[in-house]
C-alpha cells in the first residue's frame, strides 16, 4: 500500500516542522516539504489559502423562485400522492396542488463595484425572483441585465451601497492542460464552498449549443456551482462553471467551464443591449472525418465540412457550395470543425470576410459579408 504510507509518512513529517505564531506553516516550511517531495520550483502548489481569502469575498450565491404546477410531481389532482406522508415529515405541509414556488440554487460573482454580477442562464431561467446572497450574508433581490441562452451567460445586477469586492477577469488562452484551478461556488446550497484540480483539457464540445468550446476540469463541481468562477493560480477568473457528466447527479471529476475571453466578448452588448449581436453566414457544417480526410489526401482531419448552404444567404452569394470544406476564415486555419461558428459568431455584422474553400482538391479563395444571425439555427446543426 505505497500510496497510505506515503500519506502517513507526509502527515508525521508536518506534526514535527516549526509553525508561525499563529500555528500555521510559514512559506519556507511549505517550500522545503515540497522541495522534499520532489516538486520543481515551476511545479509546486499554489497557496490556495491566499488565494480563497482573495476571491471569496466576490463569490455569491444566487437564489431563484418561480411558479410551477403540481402535475410536475407526477402526481394529477386527486390521484393521491404515495410519498405524501414522507414529504410532509421531511419538509413540512406541502403547498397546493395547482401550484407552488419552486426554489434553485446556484453561484455567480461580482464583476463591478456597482453590482454586477456574472452567472449561468440556466440559473436565473423563468425567475420570478431572483435574491444574492453575499459571503457577509447580506441578501439583496436582482435584476437580469442582460441574457445570452446560447453561451449560457446572464448578467444580474443588485443595488448595493458600499462598494463590493470584485472578482478579477483572467485571460482563458493563457490556460495549460494540466495547470491548477480552484472552483467556488455554492454545492448543495453549501455556500462559500472551495475544490480545486486541475485543467483536464480546452477546447471541448459537448452538444452543448453551437458555440460550446469548454474548459474541462476534474476540480469538483456539483449541482449549485453553476454561474461560480473557475481560478488560475494568479487569483483571476479565468470560466464559469457551466456542467458536469455524472450518472448519479454528483462530481465523477468532470466538469465543464465556459472560458471567460468568450464571455468578456460579450459582456459590453449584455450590458448595455440586454442581448448579443452575432454574424451569420448562412451554412450548415459537419465534422471532417478521418475517412472523409483520408480520401482527400490530408495528413490529419481538419476544416469543416458545408453539409447545407442557405439560399439566398451570405455563403451562397459568395458562391460557397454544398461539399465544399472550409479550410481558412479571416486568416484563420479552421483546425476543428466546431471552431467556425465560434468564428463566424464574433464577426462585426457587415465585415467582409476573405474565406478559403477546398472543392475538387483545388484551393478556392472567396469573400462573403457577414450578416446578422436573426433566427436560431434549425436543430441538430450548426450555425456558421
Amino acid at each position: 500500500m505505497p500510496s497510505l504510507v506515503f500519506l502517513l509518512g507526509l502527515s508525521l513529517g508536518l506534526g514535527c516542522l516549526n509553525r508561525e505564531s499563529d500555528g500555521t506553516l510559514g512559506s519556507v516550511q511549505r517550500a522545503g516539504i515540497l522541495d522534499n517531495l520532489g516538486f520543481s520550483s515551476s511545479t509546486k502548489l499554489p497557496d490556495f489559502v491566499s488565494l480563497t481569502k482573495k476571491l471569496q469575498p466576490a463569490v455569491v450565491n444566487v437564489s431563484t423562485t418561480q411558479k410551477a404546477v403540481g402535475e410536475e410531481f407526477g402526481f394529477p389532482p386527486g390521484s393521491g400522492n404515495p410519498l405524501g406522508e414522507f414529504e410532509e415529515k421531511g419538509f413540512g405541509p406541502q403547498p397546493p396542488r395547482g401550484g407552488f414556488q419552486q426554489r434553485s440554487l446556484g453561484s455567480g460573482f461580482i464583476i463591478g463595484s456597482d453590482g454586477f454580477i456574472l452567472t449561468n442562464f440556466h440559473v436565473v431561467e423563468n425567475a420570478d425572483k431572483i435574491t444574492v446572497q453575499l459571503a457577509d450574508k447580506r441578501a439583496f433581490d436582482a435584476k437580469v441585465v442582460g441574457k445570452d441562452p446560447k453561451t449560457d451567460v446572464a448578467i444580474i445586477k443588485i443595488d448595493a451601497k458600499d462598494n463590493l469586492p470584485m472578482a478579477q477577469l483572467g485571460n482563458s488562452d493563457r490556460l495549460e492542460v494540466g495547470e491548477w484551478v480552484l472552483a467556488m461556488g455554492n454545492p448543495f446550497g453549501l455556500d462559500n464552498s472551495v475544490t480545486s484540480g486541475i485543467v483536464s483539457a480546452k477546447g471541448r464540445h459537448i452538444g452543448a449549443g453551437p458555440y460550446d468550446s469548454f474548459i474541462q476540469t476534474d476540480a469538483p463541481i456539483n449541482p449549485g456551482n453553476s454561474g461560480g468562477p473557475l481560478i488560475n493560480w494568479r487569483g483571476e477568473v479565468i470560466g464559469i462553471n457551466m456542467a458536469i457528466v455524472s450518472q448519479t447527479g454528483g462530481n465523477i471529476g468532470i466538469g465543464f467551464a465556459t472560458p471567460i475571453n468568450m464571455v468578456k466578448e460579450l459582456l459590453p452588448e449584455l450590458k448595455t443591449k440586454g442581448k448579443v449581436t452575432r454574424g451569420w453566414v448562412g451554412l450548415a457544417i459537419q465534422v471532417v472525418t478521418p475517412e472523409i480526410a483520408q480520401t482527400l489526401g490530408f495528413d490529419k482531419p481538419h476544416g469543416a465540412l458545408v453539409a447545407e448552404v442557405a439560399k439566398g444567404g451570405p455563403a451562397d452569394r459568395a458562391g460557397i457550395q454544398k461539399g465544399d470544406i472550409v479550410t481558412e476564415y479571416d486568416g484563420q486555419p479552421i483546425n476543428d470543425a466546431g471552431d467556425f461558428p465560434i468564428m463566424v459568431a464574433r464577426t462585426s455584422v457587415g465585415k467582409k470576410v476573405e474565406v478559403k474553400v477546398l472543392r475538387e482538391n483545388k484551393e478556392v479563395p472567396l469573400t462573403v459579408t457577414i450578416n446578422e444571425l436573426v433566427e436560431p439555427p434549425t436543430p441538430g446543426q450548426s450555425n456558421g
